[in-house]
């Protein structure tokens, strides 16, 4: 039968579904591999593995898992505190499977494990390995190898699509300044990988998945909450060649760094991050004979150029379905070149009041690309004359609340900023000092003795450091181009 009222099974679902759904169908997926993977343990621990149930307990985790990866393309499974986190989204419990959750929780945690990462094309055989060598390991004695041993038996195994990690670095550990550089390293090249990927798709009209870009901008926020000073340290990477995305992802630090300190929840920091990293995608449509062009633009090509705030939310509009686009980063896309008193592009027809995750968006923005040496822009301007002008100059077009919350957060000599001291030694600013009396005092690595020799791993001394008559320790005379000195600033932070 034709025509007519439609009937209740065949309703459409309302749009609140339609943007719920990808959430709700991983958070189903991620509750049936675990329960999968708990009933796997429990039958393999009562029974031999050729038994019915053992086979088909592997055969359930099998085809669970790959059902979850094909939505995916990628599996990660992490422990933090009591919570199981499956793709960056926390599994809620239940009395249903409460019991199942903490089984498997508990098993990995005896193992060492933080974190399981299972490839698309895991086997069958694989899964088996895994499961049996769980069960040998969770029973053995606290050891501080006994998550390298369970490794080296999975690779002997012929276990190639699953890895394992150990848990996160705890709140002591993280004090720890050489862990601390490499988990925000780690989070950074990831950035920039993804950042890469996802712009590298829209510009060849590949569909681009935005879930890994997602969990990268969970990574930041993470970081940024608990190790913001080696994060922010990682900023000063400016790579010529991969400019567009460093730049992303730097305006994504400094973004987030300054939502923190402007009092944004963590979820508001997430479409925060999410809408920096995304704010020049708009140049992914821009041609690159225009976007890499040396010298200046002709007036048609500054035409073009001026177009990608828009292009931008176009793009985003694309990006496998607006749902997984908060509309902010859209406005953010569109807004981020337009001045607070609307002088920049796109022209407003209407007045308009700037959103204000697009004004801290322009001021990192603003900030990485004037302190950055780009093709149009051979010589980078000093970090702090930088800051400078975005307070004084109001041409510049910024916030000064914003601005004032970026001076917070890197100091009147932000981190990288190559100084000379009173007592003759270079540093370079390795973060703003804790306290906002002192921002003029920063945190200084030595990196050049007086009598020039270099130090790899100078000391880093407070500026605010006084003697016993009340005199500082140590001043800055000078800002100076750290080239002059051989200096590169990212091999210090890196």
């Amino acid at each position: 039968m034709t025509g007519g009222r439609p009937s209740q099974s065949t309703k459409r679902p309302t749009m609140a579904e339609t943007l719920q759904s990808p959430e709700r169908l991983l958070r189903q997926g991620g509750r049936d591999v675990i329960i999968a993977l708990y009933t796997a343990l429990r039958s393999l621990k009562l029974y031999p593995v050729e038994n019915t149930q053992v086979q088909r307990s592997l055969d359930d985790l099998t085809s669970t898992a790959a059902a979850l990866l094909a939505s995916e393309q990628e599996l990660e499974i992490r422990l933090a505190g009591d919570f199981v986190f499956v793709n960056s989204t926390r599994l809620r419990l239940g009395l249903d499977n409460y019991a199942s959750f903490s089984h498997v929780l508990g098993t990995l945690r005896q193992c060492g494990i933080g974190t399981v990462r299972v490839g698309e094309h895991m086997e069958r055989r694989e899964w088996q390995v895994f499961v049996s060598q769980l069960l040998v390991f969770s029973h053995r004695a606290a050891d501080p190898n006994k998550l390298a041993e369970l490794q080296q038996k999975l690779a002997q195994g012929g276990v190639g699509h699953l890895t394992v990690e150990a848990a996160s670095e705890s709140e002591d550990e993280s004090e720890d300044q050489e862990k601390s550089k490499e988990v925000a390293k780690r989070t950074y090249e990831r950035s920039v990988s993804v950042t890469k990927e996802v712009i590298n798709s829209v510009r060849m009209g590949r569909s681009a998945s935005v879930k890994k870009v997602k969990r990268a901008v969970q990574s930041i926020v993470d970081q940024v909450l608990s190790n913001e000073v080696s994060l922010v340290g990682l900023t000063t990477i400016r790579d010529y060649d991969e400019y567009t995305f460093t730049h992303s992802v730097n305006v994504c630090i400094f973004s987030v760094a300054m939502g923190r300190r402007l009092g944004l929840t963590k979820l508001q920091l997430y479409d925060l991050g999410m809408a920096a990293l995304f704010h020049d995608v708009g140049k992914s449509r821009v041609p690159m004979e225009v976007l890499g062009k040396e010298g200046a633009l002709t007036e048609d090509e500054w035409r073009i150029m001026q177009a990608h705030p828009w292009l931008g939310v176009l793009t985003l509009f694309g990006l496998r379905g607006y749902g997984e686009i908060p509309y902010r980063g859209m406005i953010v896309a569109y807004e981020h070149h337009m001045k607070i008193d609307l002088t920049g592009y796109p022209k407003s027809i209407r007045p308009r009041q700037m959103s204000v995750y697009s004004k801290i968006v322009a001021c990192a923005d603003g900030f990485d690309a004037a302190t950055s040496r780009r093709v149009y822009q051979t010589t980078p301007i000093q970090p702090d004359q930088v800051l400078r002008e975005m307070w004084e100059n109001p041409r510049r077009g910024q916030d000064r609340v914003i601005v004032k919350a970026l001076i917070n957060l890197l100091g009147i000599y932000p981190v990288g900023t190559c100084v000379i001291l009173d007592t003759y030694d270079v540093g370079l600013v390795h973060a703003a000092n804790p306290d906002p009396e002192q921002l003029h005092r920063p945190l200084v690595r030595i990196v050049s003795t007086p009598e020039g020799g270099t130090l790899q791993q100078g000391p880093v001394v407070d500026l605010a450091t006084t003697r016993s008559d009340g005199t500082f320790e140590r001043t800055i005379i000078k800002v100076t181009d750290p080239a002059k000195y051989g200096i590169n600033p990212s091999d210090y932070f890196v």
